[in-house]
């Protein structure tokens, strides 16, 4: 290679990695209310885009909105969009134990008016920040936070896209009616998750095919529920473990998902 061209080479390099030095992740906690719930979220964006962009929901595990929740608005910040996690129990209200975990999720779920009011609580914030196209909204969930984002599409929500990724797949409220469902969707589940067998992915497959839907599901075959948690394990329970291979994967099929759903 000749000496300029080398020295040309190495001055781009350094520019790229100047640039990318300079890209620059914000964060902010944003406290909201649903009636008279206070709730917090987080709102993560690349400071250095320029112009409105897609906003995607997060929807948090049954564990609350913790750190795993936060990350995936991070996540999708970097990766251009603005990434906004919000909070389906009250502002606080994180469990660590799977009895805590589950008395909380009951809570919300128990009422399907509530639970439809916290999440277009979270999609109005949403749309309302500066750097959010409000006409480009997607909600993606992790494990329960994937059965809501599914109760919002079977409802109607105008979404342009729905992702879940080892969530429960039965209707809570009755199956979809035809042409009810707005959304694509992709669920992305372990092929060895014990709470999501085989049985309940062919009903769901069948419910959205006589819906009309456009949805799509991807089945890891090794993965148990939780798999892209890096702290699934610690809960102590034998049905949760992370699994780096599938988190990989499915963070990937998700950026194509993205890529699809927003045209870009």
């Amino acid at each position: 290679m000749p000496k300029r061209t080398a020295l040309i080479l190495f001055a781009m390099s350094l520019a790229s990695y100047a640039h990318a030095a300079r890209a620059e992740v914000k964060t902010q906690e944003i406290e909201y209310k649903q009636g008279d719930t206070t709730l917090q979220g987080f709102l993560a964006w690349d400071d250095r885009a320029k112009g409105k962009r897609p906003g995607v929901l997060v929807v948090h595990e049954w564990w609350g909105l913790n750190q795993h929740a936060r990350n995936q608005a991070l996540r999708l910040a970097k990766a251009g969009y603005v990434g906004f996690a919000l909070d389906m129990y009250g502002k606080g209200k994180v469990a660590t134990h799977p009895q805590d975990a589950q008395a909380y999720m009951e809570e919300v779920a128990k009422d399907s008016a509530t639970m439809k009011a916290r999440f277009e609580a979270a999609l109005a914030l949403l749309k309302e920040q500066p750097q959010v196209d409000p006409a480009k909204i997607a909600a993606i969930g992790y494990c329960f936070g994937g059965t809501v984002v599914l109760a919002m599409a079977r409802a109607g929500e105008p979404l342009l896209g729905v992702a879940t990724f080892h969530a429960g797949l039965k209707p809570g409220n009755g199956e979809a009616e035809k042409g009810q469902i707005k959304p694509r969707i992709l669920v992305q589940t372990g092929g060895a998750d014990p709470f999501v067998p085989r049985e309940q992915v062919e009903a769901f497959r069948k419910e959205m095919k006589e819906a009309g839907a456009n949805a799509r599901i991807i089945t890891y075959p090794n993965a148990k529920h939780s798999f892209t948690n890096p702290d699934a394990a610690s809960a102590g329970m034998e049905q949760l473990a992370y699994n780096a291979q599938a988190d990989k994967k499915s963070w990937i099929a998700l950026r194509g998902f993205l890529r699809q759903v927003f045209g870009s």
